[in-house]
C-alpha cells in the first residue's frame, strides 16, 4: 500500500505489492516499546505503544474506527520480537496508508478503482475449452447479474482479449456503489488491485459473495491452468503474497461494518 500518490508515475495511492517490496528492502528497526495496547479516542480508537498512539511515517496519529480492528493492529505490534518487521504487519501497513493516503484523497482512490470498470477481469471470457467457459460463467455471471439488476450497470462481455468499450452509464452506476468511508474505500481498492476486478470488490463490499467466493472467482483461469498443467511455484508465491493483503482488506471491511 503505497503511502504517497505518485502522480508522475501514475501509480495507485494504495499498492500492496510495492509496499511489501519496500518493507523488505528497508532495514529493520529495533523494538523500542514494551507493551502495545488500545485506547478510546475521538472518532475511534488509538493503538498505543507504552501509552503513546502510533503515527504514520509523516507523523499523523492513526485513529482506527473499530475496536476489534484496533486490537488486531495492536496484536501485530505486540507480536514483534527484538526487531520490527513490517512485512508481518499487514493491518498496520493498511492503517498507515489509509490515514496517510486516503483520508484526504478519497476521490483519487475512487477514480483509481473506477478505471478497472473499463476493463474488468469479468468482462473478458474464454472461448474454449468448454470446461473453462462454464467455470468462468459460474463464478462471474452472478456478479454481473447483480450489477445489472441491483445497480443498473449493464456491462458488455468480450471473448478473448479484444478490448470492448463499456457504456458510461454502467461505469458510473458501479462507481456510485463504491463505499464512501475512507477505510472501506481503501479496502475495496486493495481487493480491486489484487483481484483485477472492481466488480468483485463491489460484490464483497455489498455481500454478494463472501471472501472465499470472491478469491476463487479472481483465480478461475489460474486454477484451471494449474489443474491442466500443474502449479507454477513462482506464480503461487505471488498469489500467497497477494492473499495477505486481500485478507487484511477483508478484515477491514468486516470490522468497520460491524462497528457501524
Amino acid at each position: 500500500m503505497r503511502e504517497l500518490f505518485d502522480e508522475v508515475a501514475g501509480r495507485s495511492p494504495l499498492d500492496p505489492q510495492e509496499s511489501a517490496r519496500q518493507a523488505m528492502r528497508a532495514p529493520l528497526r529495533k523494538r523500542f516499546y514494551k507493551e502495545a495496547g488500545t485506547a478510546e479516542a475521538e472518532g475511534g480508537f488509538h493503538v498505543t505503544l507504552d501509552g503513546r498512539p502510533i503515527r504514520t511515517p509523516s507523523g499523523r496519529v492513526v485513529t482506527i474506527p473499530a475496536k476489534e480492528l484496533a486490537e488486531a493492529v495492536a496484536a501485530e505490534w505486540q507480536a514483534q520480537g527484538e526487531s520490527i518487521d513490517p512485512t508481518k504487519m499487514p493491518l498496520t501497513r493498511f492503517a498507515n496508508s489509509v490515514v496517510q493516503s486516503v483520508v484526504d484523497r478519497a476521490e483519487l482512490v475512487r477514480e483509481d478503482v473506477a478505471k478497472y470498470l473499463q476493463s474488468d477481469l469479468l468482462f473478458y471470457r474464454a472461448g474454449h475449452p468448454e470446461g473453462l467457459v462454464a467455470r468462468e460463467a459460474a463464478h462471474w455471471d452472478p456478479v454481473l447479474d447483480w450489477a445489472r439488476d441491483s445497480l443498473g450497470a449493464h456491462f458488455i462481455l468480450s471473448e478473448g482479449i479484444r478490448h470492448v468499450t463499456q457504456p458510461d452509464a454502467a461505469v458510473q452506476a458501479a462507481r456510485d456503489a463504491l463505499p464512501t468511508g475512507a477505510w472501506t474505500l481503501a479496502a475495496a481498492h486493495v481487493v480491486t488491485t489484487v483481484t483485477g476486478s472492481a466488480l468483485l470488490a463491489l460484490a464483497l463490499v455489498h455481500g454478494v459473495g463472501d471472501a472465499d467466493q470472491v478469491w476463487a472467482a479472481a483465480h478461475v483461469d489460474d486454477d484451471w491452468n494449474a489443474e491442466q498443467w500443474g502449479a507454477d511455484e513462482e506464480a503461487m508465491s505471488r498469489r500467497a503474497a497477494k492473499k495477505i493483503d486481500y485478507q487484511a482488506a477483508v478484515r477491514i471491511l468486516r470490522d468497520v461494518d460491524a462497528a457501524h
